[in-house]
């Protein structure tokens, strides 16, 4: 429980010399570890030690929008086509 505090003091504080209110910086945060997140399966896609339906899990997104991330950063993957 103490760590919690400390977290939640020092996002107070930030938030009173920052331009930012909490919310803001939580949303901020969120984005920053989801990235990041992001970044450590698509290492992993890469190489061919995760699938799609893995990462997507992990993620909790759907297929549709991690073949958007895909697209967004310029890595090779295969196309289904619906027909």
């Amino acid at each position: 429980m103490s760590n919690l505090s400390n977290i939640k003091n020092e996002i107070d504080t930030y938030a009173s010399t920052s331009n930012l209110t909490e919310l803001q910086i939580v949303e901020k945060l969120k984005s920053h570890y989801f990235n990041k997140k992001v970044n450590a399966n698509l290492k992993l896609y890469k190489q061919g030690k995760k699938k799609v339906s893995d990462i997507t899990k992990d993620l909790k997104i759907s297929s549709r929008k991690f073949y958007a991330i895909l697209e967004k950063k310029n890595i090779e993957h295969k196309k289904y086509n619906k027909k």
